[in-house]
């Protein structure tokens, strides 16, 4: 059950003080100290910092301090300790910034995202902000790490990890439904000087405002609350389940069931992004092109605005061949045999071209160079302007 209690100066740790707080500056290269000096390769090392912010993971590695800067209060096995406790494991990383000669080693910034929920929603913003900051991030070295804290939804813990990021210096973005520890968090943000966003408090407010109806006050999963196993979960759950059974032209005769149907040559991406959309709810069945083999009769006898052809670079179609035939330890003889010789992938692709020429319905998405996620927002925009009957103007056949 969800606390309602607000923040006073009871139930408010005190403020972490300069004496015992933490600090952790950057150790100062020295040449009788190899130690402090990580040898690797810049560009390994820039992939790496590239990757993490990326995926949101942290890069750790151990940093020697002296004993003037380490205090028996301020050991990495008690900060471990402590933010373990508080369910988070967020150890302090700091990483190399692979300079070459003026290599150092430089302490990370962290931010604090915490949810009373599964934290999808803070934890996606955080990475959306990000994405704008990756020259900085990776080229300039400026790092970053952030720690997700679901499932806080009581003023008590909330307040353990808003005093270990005052130590840390972190910033705290959250997203707590309950307005009274949303309203504790700002208090007490305010009060040990951590900088701190909200991300759901003003767009909620402004759709009550717009509704005229006041926010329950819930998180999305908290007990009591239909909608965590909902129509819409079981759903999902079927969806996922349907996709599977039809993935790569399996049962065709059930593709009228489907609520889209994806067709294109191998490697296009048919079936991630089926999986991708079947966690949304969608059933979706994916239909193989192979050169000179018929597609199955039951494509053609579906609602055609339900099927969307992908296409791709066959330059970058055949260097995902390759790949594919090398993670499956394929050799040489099956690497250099049709399936990923350019001439054959042209083939197949032109044999495709011409299927999609006979269905003009089918729209033809350009997959080269595109996430997963952006080929699935394509699809799903044309899914739904049909399905509404949307007026739109007229657009290119290709995307």
């Amino acid at each position: 059950m969800i606390s309602s209690s607000t923040l006073s100066l009871s139930n408010i740790p005190p403020t972490p003080s300069p004496a015992t707080a933490p600090t952790f500056s950057d150790p100062p290269p020295s040449p009788e100290s190899p130690s402090r000096r990580i040898k690797s390769s810049p560009q390994l090392n820039r992939w790496s910092r590239a990757r993490a912010v990326r995926s949101g993971r942290k890069l750790t590695r151990p940093v020697e301090r002296s004993a003037d800067e380490m205090t028996a209060t301020d050991s990495p096995a008690r900060l471990v300790s402590d933010t373990n406790s508080s369910g988070s494991g967020n150890e302090l990383s700091l990483f190399n910034d692979g300079g070459g000669e003026g290599e150092r080693l430089a302490a990370a910034k962290s931010i604090y995202m915490v949810s009373d929920g599964t934290g999808w929603t803070v934890e996606h913003s955080v990475t959306a902000a990000l994405g704008q900051f990756e020259h900085c991030l990776v080229d300039r070295v400026c790092p970053i790490n952030t720690h997700l804290f679901s499932g806080i939804d009581d003023v008590d813990r909330l307040m353990e990890v808003i005093a270990q990021a005052a130590k840390e210096g972190a910033m705290l973005v959250y997203t707590l439904a309950d307005p009274s520890i949303a309203e504790s968090a700002r208090q007490a943000c305010l009060l040990w000087g951590v900088t701190s966003l909200d991300v759901l408090s003003p767009i909620t407010e402004a759709v009550a405002s717009h509704l005229g109806v006041s926010p329950s006050g819930l998180p999305r999963w908290a007990p009591g609350r239909n909608s965590s196993l909902g129509e819409d979960y079981f759903r999902r759950i079927e969806a996922i389940e349907f996709t599977i059974k039809q993935d790569d032209g399996a049962l065709p005769r059930n593709l009228h069931q489907a609520d889209i149907v994806l067709t294109g040559v191998s490697r296009t991406g048919k079936t991630p992004l089926s999986i991708y959309l079947a966690q949304k709810g969608y059933r979706v069945a994916n239909v193989p092109i192979v050169k000179n083999v018929d597609l199955p009769k039951t494509i053609f006898e579906v609602d055609p605005e339900k099927v969307f052809a992908l296409t791709i670079n066959p330059v970058a179609l055949r260097s995902i061949r390759r790949a594919r035939a090398k993670t499956l330890g394929l050799g040489d003889s099956v690497m250099n045999c049709n399936y990923s010789e350019m001439d054959y992938v042209k083939q197949e692709l032109e044999f495709a071209s011409k299927i999609f020429q006979q269905n003009p319905i089918w729209p033809v998405i350009e997959v080269t160079a595109k996430a997963i996620e952006e080929t699935a927002a394509i699809v799903l925009r044309l899914y739904h302007d049909r399905k509404n009957r949307c007026s739109m103007p007229r657009i290119s056949k290709r995307y």
